[in-house]
């Protein structure tokens, strides 16, 4: 006789997660429901392996909030490497350049920043998960295929250097939803003509949720259903908590 798998009553509303670098968003999704054996369990609004930061998981009543948790504006901080062009615009990538970057300055850079705030097209990477015909175009680009992309219109509020140290440059990001930050670097790179790709990408703000109210996923994984429940934010009203 087949084993019939029981599950908890879904706790409804949102839980703030501090990513870690190397699992994908749908990882995270996937260890909470197998820890806590919740039924429902998605996430509002996808991070790359590579980049960490705040995570908003939805448990409950609480995927019905997704439109509304991933339509918000998003804050990045993060590190772009001058002189190094990737297939994927960032370090995952296969390298396809390596130019001279020592004559780049600060200023240079600040300049390329703010021609990119504003209001801007942005031409998104082959090596995303935007379908088209049904299939997700980095699985297009793994096959060498390389189709023609609408561009997407978005608003970035604010982008700033943060530090200094060539190659290396950090940076913080106010952008809506939708951005490719790691197209922001490639974009940069190719207008000073050294090109550049994203080394580090952390998201620390989504909408009214902030990472300050976020706890790593691996403490996460070692409370209890009931200690998960507290750290829930409530469906009817999932508001920050800092």
């Amino acid at each position: 006789m087949k084993k019939i798998k029981s599950y908890n009553e879904s706790y409804d509303g949102v839980l703030l997660v501090d990513k870690p670098v190397g699992c994908t968003s749908h990882d995270i999704v996937n260890g909470i429901r197998r820890k806590f054996q919740l039924r429902k369990v998605g996430h509002g609004g996808t991070l790359d392996p590579n980049a960490t930061g705040l995570l908003m998981i939805l448990l409950g009543k609480g995927t019905k909030l997704s439109s509304m948790v991933m339509g918000g504006d998003k804050t990045y901080t993060g590190v772009i490497r001058l002189g190094r062009v990737t297939s994927s615009q960032d370090c995952d990538g296969e390298l396809l350049e390596e130019n001279p970057w020592e004559h780049i300055t600060r200023e240079q850079v600040e300049a390329q920043m703010k021609e990119l705030t504003g209001d801007i097209f942005q031409m998104p990477p082959m090596v995303s998960a935007i379908k088209v015909n049904g299939v997700p175009l980095y699985k297009l680009a793994r096959k060498g295929q390389e189709i023609e992309r609408k561009k997407r219109f978005l608003h970035i509020y604010r982008f700033r250097v943060t530090e200094w140290q060539p190659p290396l440059v950090s940076f913080e990001v106010l952008c809506t939803k939708g951005t490719y930050v790691r197209t922001l670097a490639h974009d940069i790179g190719q207008a000073l003509g050294c090109g550049a790709s994203l080394d580090v990408l952390r998201r620390t703000r989504s909408g009214d949720f902030d990472i300050q109210g976020a706890s790593p996923y691996q403490d996460l994984l070692e409370l209890t259903l009931s200690q998960l429940n507290q750290r829930v934010l409530p469906y009817q009203n999932p508001v920050v908590r800092r």
